[in-house]
């Protein structure tokens, strides 16, 4: 949305349609390449069905597919099993994370297509300058294409790469060709290494221990997370910033083409059943130095975003979106959005859930079977709904917004 969805008129008629529509149906800084351009200057005709902005909520069973202006529930598709959705970076697609692999889900034709990339354990979804990456775990593969391409209704072409070991892992590919991708085992993660546009191995550091996540900031500088700190990639060379404990994991980060500094995570008990911190850290990639910000309330790994201008988001329990000034770690503002609520002890089981598009904030809260539209610089909740079943993850398209 290039403007607050609360000054987008609906007309009667697309209202008319969302509500027939409401039918069972069996099924962190985005670059632009030149392709993708090319694509949004001649979008595809809009059959009359179609959802403007959707979004994508996971539930025990399924998807729910919903009007990204209004909240309204427009399809549920049946997808037995635990199910994870991503941006596939255009306008029209989201990846959902199934059982057996990769499905490419058409959120604005509201079916999914026949579009999959097969592998065990299909885990991190990746979009940066233009390309999507996707790291399937189980295989250790890492497939990368234009997200441009899935309109065609075939996989698109794109370059694949197969790590040495199998492991729980990310990658993602630069603006010049580069491939950073993790290294690891199923035992132990270790660091990352960057290969050229021909698959050549350039760069490579292993001192990051526990290496999980990643997360792009302004200038391209490319973050994954460590157990005691970052490590940057940058300019042709890693960097890494330590953490101000010897165990400080950051394993979740969110990046802004907007800002150089990135937001993370930060846990200091390696033996905790599920630590619930209360201090989010800020990596400014020109310096490289970490800054820690106590916010006074735990959060979770679904809890992480960045705004329209760079602003660091986190959801915390208390039920408070608050707004962080990246450069100065001020927490700006503090929006409340749903009741107080706590982390459960297994990851995938339901939380609130942050997803951010434009100047909106969506906010999920399975407690209530309800989903929320927030403005993130006035504070006004634009919209609610209460869904028909508590619902997990939350994703919806992202390019041109």
């Amino acid at each position: 949305m290039n403007t607050s969805i609360r000054n987008r008129a609906v007309s009667a008629t697309a209202l008319a349609l969302a509500v027939s529509a409401v039918l069972t149906a069996c099924g962190g800084g985005d670059g632009t390449s030149s392709d993708t351009k090319a694509a949004k200057a001649t979008p595809r005709t809009a059959p009359a069905g179609d959802v403007r902005d959707p979004l994508v909520a996971t539930f025990d069973g399924g998807l729910y597919i919903l009007d990204g202006e209004n909240l309204e529930l427009t399809r549920t598709i049946e997808l037995p099993g635990f199910n994870r959705v991503n941006p596939a970076g255009d306008d029209d697609h989201v990846i959902v994370s199934t059982d057996t692999g990769f499905r490419v889900l058409d959120a604005t034709g509201r079916t999914l297509t026949g579009i999959t990339y097969e592998g065990a354990k299909p885990g991190h979804v990746v979009r940066h300058a233009g390309r999507t990456v996707l790291f399937t775990d189980g295989t250790g593969e890492v497939n990368v294409f234009d997200p441009a391409g899935l309109s065609s209704g075939r996989k698109p072409q794109g370059r694949t790469y197969t790590s040495a070991e199998a492991h729980h892992g990310v990658a993602i590919e630069l603006s010049n060709g580069e491939l950073l991708t993790t290294l690891g085992t199923e035992e132990k993660r270790t660091g990352a290494l960057v290969l050229d546009k021909n698959d050549k191995e350039i760069a490579r550091n292993e001192n990051c221990p526990g290496v999980h996540g990643e997360a792009a900031a302004q200038g391209e500088a490319v973050a994954v997370g460590c157990e005691d700190g970052v490590l940057i990639y940058k300019d042709g060379e890693f960097t890494k910033v330590d953490a101000p404990d010897d165990y400080g994991r950051i394993g979740n980060q969110a990046g802004s083409d907007a800002s150089p500094v990135l937001l993370g995570d930060y846990k200091t008990d390696p033996d905790a059943e599920l630590e619930r911190p209360t201090r989010v850290s800020l990596i400014d990639t020109r310096t490289a130095k970490l800054r820690l910000v106590d916010l006074g309330t735990s959060y979770s790994f679904r809890s992480l975003g960045r705004g329209p201008h760079g602003e660091a988001l986190v959801l915390g329990t208390n039920g408070t979106l608050h707004v962080i000034d990246p450069e100065t770690g001020e927490v700006e503002k503090e929006i409340p959005v749903v009741d107080a609520w706590r982390e459960p002890l297994d990851w995938q089981q339901p939380r609130p859930t942050l997803f951010v598009r434009d100047h909106t904030a969506y906010v999920s809260e399975p407690g209530k079977r309800g989903l929320h539209a927030v403005d993130i610089e006035t504070g006004e909740k634009l919209a609610s709904v209460t869904l028909p079943k508590s619902t997990n993850e939350l994703s919806g398209v992202t390019a041109g917004h």
